[in-house]
């Protein structure tokens, strides 16, 4: 299915009521689902504005077999996106009318005293500042080339490279064709956030994964060392689940989990293309795989990533709960306490990292809080990146061990992580950064408050 045609079906669908938009985008069977849900996240953005262009263009009067959706989308991508760099005959048709859709464009411009195109949009429409700010991450896969290659390949298109970022505020002032290496993570870019790798040969060929840098928190603080068995218990779309096997070097044995077929057929296309080896995939819902069964009696971490309210993505469309009631709420921490019970239960499990995309406590300190109560001295909260600069909600003693990530802060979507390990008698504090941050350990890292300096040091006290 074209581009075009996809994202007017997934607007269509969202008016009907069918759906919410990353549903129906992901049902869609649109192979680049990051492509469609942009350009359909953005249509929606500007669809007043949109709508108020067709009327002054007469457009749909004068192309009475262009449906309504389709024409926003391709106004959209026309004045506002790409320029239409697809489309095929749509693309014909649109152009045809393209000088008499800008002049009516400069004229709302000037009925409004603007001179941006994002001046246009209601208060209520545009993105906040702290949102807008969001650069673009690009996560370097290891399984298939290195950092400084991926860098001397974008110095050969043209982009500055300036080097390791010391601070957020070097993120936050990014622009043109400049970027950076990320100041946390060791195989994180950061572009301006308005750059578009699609169709970029590095993206195409699976060489780089387009991953928010709160997304990559998950993995990096799991911290598998080579050879580890690891569940993925909510794994789709996947680049988590890349994301281990680069950890890994493709060197153990991860199983992924996703009962919906149509989000597993996407992960199988994502996990191909980035060269991941030793992944067994599974359509099942994780809450119904057996703890005691042998294939999983070497499985010493599970990284799990729940549905959830999803109210931490910056950018949302009509259809999507941004603000779910408090039955919504309800319901979801109910199920996520019972899918974080289910995963503890496995009896060789060392580590565990929760996570969501929520600003919710109910979702998220919340939910850890009752869980570790019940387990009582089982498992134990492990403080996750000390230096990182937010932490958990004080919702109980050691929240602060959690660390959270918003735009305005972090400069990254919302999220939500929190580390949990096996407690041993007797054992020492662990390490509380996983094996891939241990080649550049930062001061004050590498263990739980109160512990020892001189224990970071002994490589019995280290995460294995």
């Amino acid at each position: 299915m074209a581009l075009y045609s996809a994202a007017a079906a997934v607007l269509t669908g969202l008016e009907r009521g069918e759906g919410g938009l990353k549903s129906l985008v992901y049902n869609s069977g649109f192979p680049h689902v990051r492509q469609l849900y942009a350009l359909v996240s953005e249509t929606l953005r500007y669809a007043s504005v949109l709508e108020k262009l067709l009327d002054g263009a007469a457009l749909l009067q004068a192309e009475k077999k262009l449906a309504p959706q389709l024409a926003k989308v391709l106004v959209y991508d026309l004045l506002f996106g790409k320029g239409l760099k697809c489309g095929g005959r749509w693309k014909a048709l649109a152009r045809r009318h393209r000088a008499r859709l800008e002049a009516e464009l400069a004229r709302m411009k000037v009925r409004h005293k603007v001179s941006r195109n994002e001046d246009l949009l209601a208060p209520e429409k545009a993105v906040s500042a702290a949102a807008s700010q969001v650069p673009r991450y690009v996560r370097v896969n290891t399984l298939k080339t290195c950092v400084d290659d991926v860098i001397d390949f974008f110095k050969r298109q043209g982009y500055a490279y300036l080097g390791k970022a010391a601070s957020v505020e070097e993120l936050k002032d990014l622009s043109g064709k400049k970027f950076l290496l990320d100041l946390h993570l060791p195989e994180l870019l950061v572009f301006p956030s308005q750059t578009d790798f699609h169709d970029n040969l590095l993206y195409t060929s699976g060489h780089i994964i387009l991953q928010d840098k709160a997304s990559c928190l998950p993995a990096f603080l799991l911290g598998p060392v080579a050879g580890s068995h690891i569940i993925d218990a909510c794994a789709a779309p996947g680049n988590k689940t890349s994301h281990l096997a680069a950890i890994l070097k493709n060197k153990g044995q991860i199983f992924a989990f996703d009962v919906d077929p149509k989000r597993m057929a996407t992960m199988n296309t994502l996990l191909t293309r980035a060269g991941v080896t030793g992944c067994q995939l599974a359509q099942q819902d994780f809450l119904t795989v057996d703890p005691r069964d042998p294939k999983y009696s070497r499985v010493t971490h599970i990284l799990l990533d729940p549905s959830c309210s999803g109210s931490g993505m910056v950018t949302w469309g009509p259809g999507e709960e941004v603000a779910p009631s408090a039955e919504r709420l309800q319901a979801l921490a109910g199920f996520q306490r019972r899918v974080l019970n289910h995963a503890l239960s496995f009896p060789a499990l060392q580590r565990l990292v929760y996570s969501t995309c929520s600003l919710h406590q109910e979702e998220n300190e919340d939910v850890v809080q009752a869980v570790l109560q019940e387990w009582g001295l089982a498992f134990r909260l492990v403080t996750a990146f000390p230096s990182w600069p937010c932490r958990g909600l004080a919702a109980f003693s050691g929240a602060e061990s959690c660390l959270r990530a918003s735009p305005a802060e972090t400069l990254t979507h919302g999220f939500f992580v929190a580390v949990l390990e096996r407690c041993k008698e007797g054992a020492a504090a662990l390490s509380s950064l996983p094996a891939a941050a241990k080649k550049n350990p930062q001061p004050g890292e590498g263990t739980e408050p109160g512990a020892a300096p001189k224990k970071r040091k002994k490589k019995k006290q280290q995460v294995k």
